[in-house]
């Protein structure tokens, strides 16, 4: 009987007075302890007020029921296609929202519903997926930094592929721990590639100069980004691959890094063969099956002594000089070079040139390396001194209280 005089009295009532009233029945039906019958009279009436001419009234019905498990469901879908600003009330919140509920909303709704989609406190893959596909560039990048957004390793490549122009998009792209290896190298190719187009535009590098300069960037941070779980190795070298970004001189590198999940990863993609045989005659003492293996991979015969020495240098103790990481090891560089350096010019000439720009750059990030170390070394004298002189001080002065 209440509702029904409720209802009675919505026709004559201001949209405020409207808004506070449908508010509190709500409230009332979703936490109250209604009768049967006005539970059933109250949810009558609320449906009811989905076609209030207000956009304040059922905002406000919005509001009261968005976070509500108990809320009628019908009522929920109903606001989730009201006009934007309060469809994202509830697609922003609800839990009574299906999958197939929410890549409707994002498919027929504008950029504000898309956003309030992409903030849902949990999003399962097959929504981020959807979001990806079509959302705008402010909800994909809400949904980067959701970190209750579960996105698979499709999504990831699907919003590189569509928005990886975006500064914003590759910041939040980058910043997820979940990226896939081969995703994060295809960002810093492309960034790469910008790079030296701006720099020829520029006139302050030749083209073929600023090309090798930027060839040899890409293969070390592609090196640098290999140096995770060996499953990331692997994907990474597919993606090299099948986009032919893995030369000769990458997996050389990388020997010479000592990254050896990529190396690994890639000569049992190159040979197919079984992993655990590649990584057996890699690692053999003696060297003796690497030949063989070398040859199954089709790598070039004039490469083979440089990969030889660098293999043989690896298997020996490391000492002072050996790189870390991305970082060569000047050591094993020094032994490839003076392994290749009788060989003939016409055969070792690009590779004799390659291997120096080497030993310059295991160089320079060793003499980096050492700078680091003695300034921070320093830093610490510094501070241990400025310690010393105030124990001293304060020794000084406690003997100088007694004394009085």
């Amino acid at each position: 009987m209440i509702v029904r005089r409720f209802l009675l009295w919505a026709r004559t009532a201001s949209p405020g007075d409207r808004a506070e009233a449908v508010s509190a029945l709500a409230r009332a039906y979703l936490y109250g302890e209604l009768a049967p019958a006005d539970r059933r009279d109250a949810e009558t009436a609320l449906t009811a007020m989905l076609d209030d001419p207000s956009p304040l009234v059922r905002r406000a019905l919005a509001e009261a029921v968005a976070n509500a498990p108990d809320a009628p469901r019908h009522i929920v879908v109903a606001l989730a296609s009201d006009q934007s600003a309060i469809a994202a009330l509830v697609l922003a919140r609800s839990p009574l929202l299906t999958d197939a509920d929410l890549v409707d909303a994002a498919a027929l709704g504008d950029d504000f519903v898309q956003t309030a989609i992409a903030l849902r406190p949990r999003l399962t893959s097959a929504v981020a997926a959807a979001l990806a596909e079509i959302a705008c560039a402010q909800a994909v990048s809400e949904l980067l930094g959701n970190p209750g957004a579960t996105l698979a390793v499709s999504t990831f490549a699907r919003i590189n592929e569509r928005l990886g122009e975006d500064p914003e998009i590759r910041e939040a792209l980058l910043a997820r721990a979940d990226c896939p290896v081969d995703v994060r190298q295809a960002i810093a190719v492309a960034l790469a590639s910008r790079l030296e187009l701006f720099v020829v535009e520029r006139g302050w590098l030749s083209a073929e100069r600023s090309a090798r300069i930027v060839r040899e960037a890409r293969e070390k941070t592609t090196v640098a980004l290999s140096a995770g779980p060996a499953a990331d190795a692997l994907r990474l070298v597919t993606h090299l691959r099948r986009t032919g970004q893995l030369t000769p001189a990458m997996i050389l590198r990388a020997v010479l890094s000592r990254a050896m999940p990529f190396v690994e990863a890639a000569f049992a993609d190159l040979a197919d063969m079984p992993a655990k045989r590649v990584v057996a005659l890699l690692h053999d003492p003696r060297g003796a099956g690497f030949p063989a293996l070398y040859r199954r991979a089709k790598l070039p015969p004039a490469l083979l002594p440089a990969f030889e020495a660098a293999f043989s240098a690896l298997r020996e103790p490391q000492g002072e000089g050996a790189g870390v990481g991305a970082q060569l090891s000047r050591r094993m560089v020094e032994r490839v070079l003076s392994a290749c350096a009788a060989l003939p010019a016409e055969e070792a000439g690009k590779l004799l040139v390659l291997l120096r720009r080497y030993e310059v750059e295991a160089a320079r990030e060793e003499a980096r390396e050492a700078s680091r170390v003695m300034a921070e070394d320093a830093a610490l004298d510094v501070a241990l001194s400025h310690v010393e002189r105030g124990i001293v001080e304060a020794i000084r002065s406690r003997r100088l209280g007694i004394a009085a």
